[in-house]
């Protein structure tokens, strides 16, 4: 006899819940994004014809395509080209697309004096601009008169340099999760630090200084294009089992016999012997621990690059070298700026750029600007020209060995030095003649105190 099947309703809501308080929120974001657009040949452009546009590569933010027009004889005929126009268009299909804008012509001075419309700081007056179809516009037909642009510092070597900044506005509605599911962070770099630490599978070593090094190719090709082209690359060395690693110092650290700064090598330590010498609790054969040569630093440097590799975090740097100094962490910092730079280790250099710019000291500024000048850290840079800029800062700096190497190798950071330097004595003269007492007190530009010593 056959079986009837019935199908079973789904069960009603419990009674416990019909009359339950419930609720939901509209979340309101910004998507935002820019592009920057030259152009190049502007007398070349002039009399295309009113209408005719020249128009930037396309890009997406929010989701959406757009592109900047401009029109070197304007936009609308009854202008009789006296105008250039700047838009911003959608580029892809959408309806009522709401976005925010700003446009602006660079000044290229270098004095910043941008030519700016932006719609951001409108949004609580009229709120995003909507865009109804593909091709729909916001811009100036007026943006800019032709006779004024052409005799100023916005147009340089036949160029004009545009900045699009976009907004998209979305909305999306977030109810109750009737779930809660515990998701635990993470746990990848620590899966390939153990690879490190067990040592299980590496299939490539690295000499440094007489010290072996035990790795995994793929690890460091995914980590560094510098050793993806070594390991697996075209070029890659014959023998990419075991390397002998040399010299991955910056030029900054390399002894020369008449600049004593601090600098190692396999046989010697060099401090400086100045009245502004570096201040140790300990004598320097205690400082290093027994250890006769000072080559453990390029050991310890080159446990710091592996250990940052596969864990994708810094390691404790006192623990690394045994030494109980804030300035050790900030001469590993700056190796380990060069040596980031060196492998192209990107986050690696940013993470010891933001050290190092939280440990800027008397005695080490010096090193740190040549190093922020040879290595493009433009941030660090401008933090250690404003620190050495004040005038009590710039007089104990001159006294440093690392200042003597900063004429020597980077002349041109030293113009930019003076220039700081008057901007401050500027403002120290304009402060006197309004009845303000300027106060040199060792304070940084930030009102921090300044350590003579570490």
């Amino acid at each position: 006899m056959g079986r009837v099947l019935r199908e079973t309703p789904n069960p009603p809501l419990s009674s416990s819940t019909e009359g339950a308080t419930t609720s939901s929120t509209s979340v309101m974001k910004t998507l935002n994004g820019s592009h920057h657009f030259k152009i190049t040949g502007y007398s070349q452009s002039k009399g295309t014809g009113v209408g005719k546009y020249i128009a930037s590569d396309m890009f997406m933010v929010g989701g959406y395509l757009w592109a900047v027009y401009f029109y070197p004889d304007g936009k609308s005929p009854e202008d009789n080209a006296a105008y250039v126009s700047l838009f911003i268009a959608l580029a892809s299909e959408g309806t009522d697309v709401r976005a925010l804008f700003e446009l602006t012509l660079l000044d290229q001075s270098g004095k910043e004096r941008h030519k700016v419309h932006s719609h951001f700081g409108r949004t609580l007056e009229s709120g995003p601009y909507t865009l109804k179809y593909r091709g729909s516009m916001w811009g100036y037909k007026r943006f800019f008169r032709r006779t004024l642009l052409e005799q100023s510092d916005y147009l340089k070597n036949d160029c004009l340099s545009v900045h699009c900044s976009v907004g998209v506005v979305k909305s999306h509605t977030e109810g109750p999760k009737f779930y809660s599911i515990a998701v635990p962070p993470s746990r990848i770099g620590h899966h390939f630090g153990q690879l490190l630490k067990t040592g299980k599978g590496t299939d490539v070593s690295f000499e440094v200084d007489g010290e072996v090094f035990y790795a995994h190719k793929l690890v460091l090709a995914a980590r560094s294009p510098v050793f993806r082209a070594q390991l697996f690359g075209p070029m890659k060395e014959q023998n990419t089992k075991q390397i002998k690693v040399e010299d991955i110092e910056a030029p900054v650290f390399k002894v020369q016999s008449n600049t004593p700064l601090l600098m190692l090598d396999k046989n010697s330590c060099y401090f400086l012997t100045n009245d502004n010498a570096l201040f140790l609790e300990t004598s320097p054969c205690k400082l290093y621990a027994g250890v006769a040569d000072a080559y453990a630093f390029e050991v310890n440097l080159w446990h710091a690059l592996l250990h940052f590799m596969y864990w994708d975090s810094l390691p404790d740097m006192q623990e690394l070298t045994g030494l109980d100094s804030k300035w050790v962490t900030t001469l590993m910092s700056q190796h380990l700026l060069a040596a980031a730079d060196r492998y192209g280790l990107e986050r690696l250099r940013l993470l010891c750029e933001s050290n190092l710019c939280e440990d800027v000291a008397i005695n080490t500024v010096a090193t740190t600007l040549a190093l922020a000048e040879q290595h493009h850290c433009f941030q660090l840079k401008a933090v250690c020209l404003k620190f050495v800029a004040v005038p009590e800062n710039l007089r104990a700096v001159m006294q440093t060995d690392g200042f003597v190497y900063l004429k020597e190798s980077c002349p041109s950071v030293m113009t930019e030095l003076l220039e700081y330097v008057a901007r401050v004595i500027e403002h120290s003269v304009y402060v006197c003649k309004h009845g303000i007492e300027p106060i040199f007190d060792g304070s940084d530009a930030n009102g921090r105190r300044v350590k003579q010593r570490l």
